[in-house]
């Protein structure tokens, strides 16, 4: 299919579905938009990078270079795990 295509359906389905306002900023402009911000939400939520990978299509290194801006405010919970498997040993 012609990039052409889905992008004509996906600006008009952003025109139906949201607001003017809405449509007017970057909000889900592109598809890719979609896909970003699904193995962002994954990441911050603690999902393994090598899950995420799997799941995104992506290698670890790949998707490390292109999300890790992406994951913020771990670092609580980061600690809470390491003292955690400290305590098991």
């Amino acid at each position: 299919m012609p990039t052409i295509t889905y992008r004509r359906a996906w600006i008009a389905a952003r025109s139906e579905a949201l607001t003017p306002a809405e449509v007017a900023s970057p909000l889900a402009r592109r598809v890719y938009d979609l896909r970003h911000a699904c193995v962002s939400t994954w990441l911050n939520a603690g999902v393994p990078a090598t899950q995420v990978a799997q799941w995104a299509g992506h290698s670890v290194e790949v998707l490390l270079r292109i999300y890790a801006k992406c994951v913020a405010g771990q670092d609580e919970t980061a600690r809470r795990r390491i003292a955690d498997a400290l305590r098991e040993t």
